[in-house]
């Protein structure tokens, strides 16, 4: 179930890197394009909190298999799309299995083990769901030069049915209830839908196309705050909701949900950021900057043993205190970058982030879930999950708008300061024209300037990356404040687990 959850989350980056490959193979435009990540991406974040519904009607074993069966023939039929708008279809079916495989592997951990045999799948799944993410473009890249763009999705097929497989033989935790089927609310579940559809479309394509300017952005913004609120009001008074929100009385799921969010815009945040800063900055190929990724994902395989053992002998608020500060360390450490900045400066901090997430996740999960009384497992796992992908979403819609808007705001000011009136900038634009005289003759004072002009973007650039990553090293630091709030977890009564 580990596995399966691995190529789910693995499956929402893994074509990040190879996007123009898939491009020239289907014969589509920019604009279609971002709907292979974009249809992904909606499915998933409407299957996952439905997830606690259909496994409890199913139940686990049943409802796993299918999702894990179903996203290997969403994945086949993926590599052999005919048009943008087949793949689009398939992409949609593949995130929407997917994400019905996620929050259904972290509620069958609980479900399974006692508190005191956890330590070993929490941190195998903590991994997993940090490591995944930063894994996703690497493999795609390297998948799609060795081989070519079909395999990102045929590399699912033989891993996919082996974990039906094996599921389908060795799991038995539950017994499906098929009286859900007759109580089904399904004005609950067109609401979520509506809300949460709506909104990861305007999260994902708001910052391409200047938010409520788009003439289809803005009309699914008004949609997701109106169903929204219907949503919220539909699953805090019916009887029976589509997903119950009751469980984020509980006060540590509330504050594990919260850390979850930002653990959600942290992790996505630095594994775009970082990329960007290189391909854009420092002109590194895709194989240089897995290079530079695969740091963190040392950092985390050598950290798990150690989260694991941490688990068992500390509090883990101390943990969670512990991985928000080693984050938070290490991304306040990469706010100082120069545009010559390499895979050295980058050593530390990513191995600090890599230590860091590794605790959050492990310690968050722990402290989310493992209060929880068993019949409220499947329901809050869904919500656990959800709320890191919405950070995820919410934190990348943010600094993609921060990023265009600061790196404006840095080139002016910097424009203002590099005149001709200035004594050093003349010098130094006579000493350009006098090198480049001899090759370009006249055209010798234009190429100075626009020599000049790219050395005041790349500045601009990089104060940007500067200021966004000190924002998300404050960001994650803040989250102290919360952990005065959250109670030493005891397990609930009749949460002992033991279900094989």
């Amino acid at each position: 179930m580990v596995f399966g959850n691995f190529m789910a989350i693995l499956d929402i980056q893994i074509v990040a890197s190879s996007l123009n490959q898939i491009q020239a193979g289907l014969s589509a435009s920019a604009e279609e394009l971002t709907w292979v990540q974009t249809s992904y991406l909606i499915a998933e974040v409407i299957a996952i909190p439905l997830s606690g519904y259909l496994s409890r009607l199913l139940s686990t074993r049943v409802y796993f298999v299918m999702s894990a069966l179903g996203f290997t023939l969403a994945s086949l039929a993926c590599a052999f799309a005919w048009n943008i708008e087949s793949m689009v279809v398939f992409r949609a079916l593949q995130g929407f299995l997917g994400g019905g495989m996620i929050p259904t592997t972290f509620a069958a951990m609980f479900m399974v083990f006692p508190p005191e045999k956890r330590t070993v799948p929490l941190v195998s799944l903590g991994l997993v769901s940090t490591l995944a993410p930063a894994l996703g473009p690497t493999i795609g890249g390297y998948l799609t030069d060795a081989f070519s763009w079909h395999w990102l999705f045929l590399v699912n097929l033989i891993p996919g049915l082996l974990v039906a497989l094996v599921v389908w033989n060795l799991v038995h935790i539950d017994q499906p209830d098929w009286s859900l089927a007759r109580r089904i609310d399904f004005i609950g579940l067109a609401l979520m839908a509506m809300f949460l559809g709506s909104l990861e479309y305007v999260l994902d394509e708001g910052p391409r196309h200047d938010w409520l300017e788009d003439d289809t952005v803005r009309p699914l913004f008004f949609v997701a705050i109106v169903a929204g609120a219907l949503f919220f009001w539909r699953s805090l008074t019916h009887k029976e909701p589509i997903v119950d929100l009751r469980v984020f009385r509980n006060r540590n799921f509330a504050a594990g949900a919260v850390v979850a969010f930002v653990v959600g815009v942290m992790l996505y945040g630095i594994v775009y950021l970082v990329p960007l800063f290189f391909g854009t900055v420092r002109g590194y190929s895709s194989l240089q900057i897995g290079h530079v990724m695969m740091v963190t994902g040392i950092a985390m395989f050598l950290t798990a043993p150690l989260a694991g053992q941490a688990q068992k002998r500390l509090d883990l608020r101390i943990m969670l205190a512990w991985g928000l500060f080693a984050v938070a360390l290490g991304t306040w450490l990469n706010a100082n970058l120069t545009a010559q900045s390499s895979l050295d400066q980058f050593l530390l901090p990513q191995l600090l982030r890599g230590h860091g997430f590794m605790f959050c996740m492990v310690s968050m999960t722990g402290l989310a879930l493992g209060t929880l009384p068993p019949e409220d497992i499947k329901n809050g796992s869904g919500l656990f999950n959800l709320m890191r992908n919405l950070g995820g979403a919410i934190g990348l819609a943010v600094i993609n708008t921060m990023l265009s808007r600061l790196q404006s705001m840095h080139w002016s000011h910097l424009a203002e300061t590099v005149n001709l009136s200035r004594t050093p900038v003349r010098e130094a634009a006579i000493a350009a024209t006098g090198t480049l005289s001899p090759m370009l003759g006249t055209d010798a004072q234009p190429a100075a300037v626009g020599i000049f002009a790219r050395r005041v973007a790349q500045q601009a650039l990089v104060m940007t990356f500067n200021d966004l990553l000190l924002i998300l090293a404050i960001l994650v630091a803040s989250l102290a404040l919360l952990l005065p709030l959250i109670e030493k977890p005891r397990a609930p009564p009749g949460a002992e687990g033991g279900a094989h």
